[in-house]
């Protein structure tokens, strides 16, 4: 729940990079399970949720500028 909110909290601009470096590093963990290491797949669940997460909200405020 916290998380949720720290995420609300941040402007567009933040919210972008926050998701190029996600995607990065979400690259870099799919590339190590294609290895052969598993250890990064709860990681790699948790990126791609947050990924919606931060998509999610930046969506709900484009929505709300073409509204106002």
């Amino acid at each position: 729940m916290k998380k949720k909110q720290n995420v609300r909290d941040l402007d567009n601009r933040e919210l972008h990079t926050s998701l190029r470096d996600m995607e990065d590093r979400l690259f870099r963990i799919k590339f190590q399970m294609s290895m052969g290491q598993l250890e990064g797949l709860k990681k790699a669940r948790a990126m791609k949720k947050d990924k919606a997460r931060m998509l999610t909200i930046l969506r709900e405020r484009e929505l709300q500028g073409k509204q106002a």
